[in-house]
């Protein structure tokens, strides 16, 4: 694979993940009700700590919605940012790329949190819990770590 077309790929795994986030939260926070997503009932946050779906709307917007989209542009410009390098833990890569492997991770844990508070699977979750495996990989293409390695 080229190295520009894995990078786009990367690109686009992330937007993706960014706009559905963005989609989904954002519905959740104008209607905490659920019923704006296609009348989500309540009763599934009945084993979770929330009476509505306003807090993990705003979660699921903010940093599986915003931050992949952040990423995005950081990933394109590049910029310094001793904050983000602070906490880098591959201190050869740019901290963006870093991020953007967390960003997979925090897929993965979001999923399972919310598959143990529902107490139930469908098939939306198995897509998302599976669609983090390509982000990962992609990200870890020699092709895409020689554009990020400092």
């Amino acid at each position: 694979m080229k190295t520009k077309t894995a990078q786009y790929l990367f690109i686009i795994l992330l937007a993706f993940l960014a706009l559905s986030a963005i989609g989904g939260g954002g519905a959740l926070i104008v209607s905490p009700s659920g019923k704006l997503i296609g009348g989500l009932p309540l009763s599934i946050l009945e084993h979770s700590p929330f009476n509505n779906f306003l807090v993990p709307g705003i979660i699921l917007f903010l940093i599986l919605g915003i931050t992949p989209a952040v990423l995005i542009y950081a990933l394109l410009k590049k910029p310094a940012n001793k904050y983000a390098e602070f906490f880098n833990f591959f201190k050869d890569m740019h901290w963006a790329w870093s991020f953007s492997i967390y960003i997979a991770f925090a897929l993965i844990i979001w999923i399972q949190v919310e598959t143990i508070y529902v107490q139930a699977v469908s098939w939306l979750q198995t897509f998302y819990l599976l669609y983090s495996i390509p982000i990962l990989f992609v990200a870890l293409l020699p092709q895409v770590r020689g554009i990020y390695k400092k």
